[in-house]
């Protein structure tokens, strides 16, 4: 690929904004400087732009395989460059399910094969997997995802034993779907009880409730401790559950952690009469109250990670009854500059929006020299057009899917080029034809 020459930026990494160049060989950036320059390099002007690492999302739902009529991992995972994501680990349930090691071999296959954006796939936990996640290689891949709560066929670990046994017998990092389904089932049968087919969508965070959310991961939390496992909370939606996590050690020595996303930072319980079945996640979009204490817990630390759990969905699907509505909306390409609206409203600064959107997914994942700007380290880049204002609409959203919940909304920033392995995958609109993308490596000793 030769060098590109990135002149003139604000780069954004480990806690500061400086103005310098960035020499790019081949995969890697080779020099970080004042007034670099290189005979053959291609030049971009990046001036009263913003250069970031590369944001790497540890939860993304690609649908592939066996559900693509929703998405696979080339449409979506063209969308993930689109919105400054260069990396991504996509969930496992799918079908079939990502719980033996052949099946995550396969998806390894197809990720070679189709994705714009690096890529790894978590190894699935359910009752009957333990001796197979055994021989799991420690570096085989991110982590292990285990349900526990309601997913895609027999993905509910809610077997006590088993449980305690994964928490015993893997040294990867263990991030747990958290909700409490017999608090659902219980909160469901009234509900129907009561409106019959006809539940409105308001109801979605009473069912999905704050009591499900924080009964399952406050158990998860004292396994944990117990078993001394390494174990990191997905999408925290409760006010409450933010109490259950540290902000007192670095997080290279945390061993509990905890995610939050866009959604959960964004929405409230107050926006399900204008978006309906499109702001349905699982957990639930609850109180202002709890998004204040997400916000809260994000600022000091007690929460780690921002991602997106992008989950698309047909319109049609999305368009069903509560009962019926599949939980889950599209996100990778419009999180970064979401979020980026918040730094504009001086809610959280830049260096910590990259802090937990780039750095602390590495550190936590221990990921192979990406998620920071360093010499040495893969060319994972995003270039950040600030005050160049652009509104979601059907034409711009690149999601197989074709919809957004923020469809209307106006950004301010707008993702301009990013970089994946040193190549070029998004620049002003367009994607590359050609994928440089690579399987995520990890230094576990």
């Amino acid at each position: 690929m030769g060098y590109t020459l990135i002149k003139n930026g604000t780069l954004v990494n480990e806690g500061l904004s400086f103005q310098a160049d960035l020499l790019i060989k081949d995969q890697f950036i080779e020099k970080i400087g004042a007034n670099l320059s290189h005979p053959t390099a291609e030049v971009v002007e990046a001036a009263g732009m913003y250069v970031l690492p590369g944001v790497i999302d540890d939860q993304v739902h690609f649908r592939e395989p066996g559900l693509t009529h929703k998405g696979n991992i080339y449409t979506e995972s063209r969308a993930a460059v689109a919105g400054g994501i260069t990396s991504f680990m996509e969930q496992p349930n799918t079908n079939p399910q990502t719980t033996t090691i052949e099946a995550l071999e396969a998806k390894f296959a197809l990720g070679a094969q189709s994705s714009f954006a690096n890529y790894a796939f978590p190894f699935g936990g359910t009752n009957d997997n333990l001796e197979e996640l055994k021989r799991l290689d420690k570096n085989a891949t991110s982590n292990v995802k285990l349900f526990l709560g309601s997913s895609t066929g027999n993905m509910l670990v809610d077997n006590e034993a088993v449980l305690e046994g994964i928490f015993s017998n893997t040294e990867l990092v263990i991030c747990t779907h958290c909700e409490d389904e017999g608090t659902i089932r219980s909160n469901m049968a009234a509900f129907t009880e009561k409106y019959g087919e006809d539940i409105p969508m308001s109801a979605h965070p009473l069912i999905r409730s704050e009591e499900a959310c924080y009964l399952s991961s406050s158990k998860a939390v004292a396994l944990a401790k117990r078993t001394d496992a390494r174990l990191h909370v997905f999408h925290l939606s409760t006010a409450k559950e933010t109490h259950l996590f540290r902000n007192d050690i670095p997080l290279s020595e945390k061993k509990i952690t905890a995610e939050v996303c866009l959604h959960h930072l964004w929405f409230s319980d107050q926006d399900y009469a204008q978006k309906g079945s499109y702001i349905k996640w699982n957990p639930a979009v609850k109180t202002p109250e709890d998004r204040a204490g997400l916000w809260e817990a994000l600022l000091d630390h007690r929460i780690d990670v921002i991602a997106t759990d992008h989950a698309p969905h047909t319109i049609e699907e999305k368009q069903n009854k509560y009962a019926q509505a599949p939980s889950g909306g599209p996100l990778v390409q419009h999180a970064l500059v979401g979020l980026l609206e918040k730094v504009d409203q001086g809610v959280l600064s830049l260096p910590t929006l990259v802090q937990k959107m780039c750095h602390n997914p590495a550190i936590l994942f221990d990921v192979d020299r990406r998620g920071y700007l360093r010499e040495g380290y893969y060319a994972d880049l995003v270039l950040v057009q600030p005050q160049q204002a652009w509104t979601v609409s059907e034409a711009n959203i690149v999601s197989k899917c074709g919809w957004s919940p923020f469809t209307g909304t106006t950004f301010s920033n707008s993702v301009h080029k990013t970089f994946v392995n040193g190549h070029l995958a998004y620049d002003q609109g367009r994607i590359s034809d050609q994928k440089n993308a690579m399987r995520l490596t990890f230094n576990r000793d």
